[in-house]
């Protein structure tokens, strides 16, 4: 789409516009409107514009879950940031689950969950979890897709990151280059898996901070 063919649309956004402001690829933009995240248009010469008050609704969607932790009034000491947890799963019942979990391992963290890739990579780069939760088998970008893209930024090397799957060894066969180092949990063992990773996850986060 070229966004110099038609005239802009008074406080209008292209689709290039959008993916900039968001950090996103275009086609990733794209995505988004088809779903219905974006509240978009056409011109009369067939060019998408999108409206600014929904990129600045979903910015607030994106951001709106996160709980900032009180700092003492009458101590002088720099506040502690509470440790971030992003669960990437689009599945509700695993998205309870872990959540669960998560709250009872970790109540101190704040938790936000993506329903899939697309908008879950944009949630990392937006928030900057700690810890990173990811599913495998994703819409719009796989697990393994996700985490490859993570791989090459530099927050990743500051990132604890746990895959939950319910791929068999065998499934997981092609997935190895990108699951290489990384914690995996099979989700029929997640009451009892989980929990004693995420705490060894956030001590070394801890650790590390």
């Amino acid at each position: 789409m070229n966004s110099s063919d038609d005239t802009v649309s008074p406080g209008a956004y292209t689709t290039q516009e959008v993916a900039r402001l968001l950090g996103l690829a275009v086609r990733s933009v794209q995505l988004m409107v088809d779903r219905g995240d974006l509240r978009a248009w056409k011109t009369p010469g067939g060019h998408r514009r999108i409206d600014p008050a929904s990129v600045a609704a979903w910015q607030a969607r994106q951001q709106g879950q996160t709980v900032s932790g009180a700092a003492p009034a009458s101590a002088p000491a720099a506040p502690v940031r509470r440790l971030r947890a992003l669960l990437i799963e689009d599945s509700v019942h695993y998205q309870n689950l872990v959540g669960l979990l998560l709250r009872r391992a970790l109540p101190e963290a704040d938790f936000q969950v993506a329903s899939d890739g697309i908008v879950g990579l944009a949630q990392v780069g937006q928030w900057q979890p700690d810890l990173l939760i990811v599913d495998l088998l994703l819409p719009g970008i796989d697990g393994a897709a996700l985490i490859s893209s993570l791989r090459s930024q530099p927050m990743f090397s500051a990132m604890r990151l746990l895959v939950i799957t319910s791929l068999t060894p065998g499934e997981l066969a092609p997935y190895a280059l990108a699951l290489e180092g990384l914690p995996v949990v099979h989700k029929a063992q997640l009451v009892t898996a989980l929990p004693p990773l995420l705490v060894a996850q956030a001590a070394a986060v801890g650790a590390t901070a």
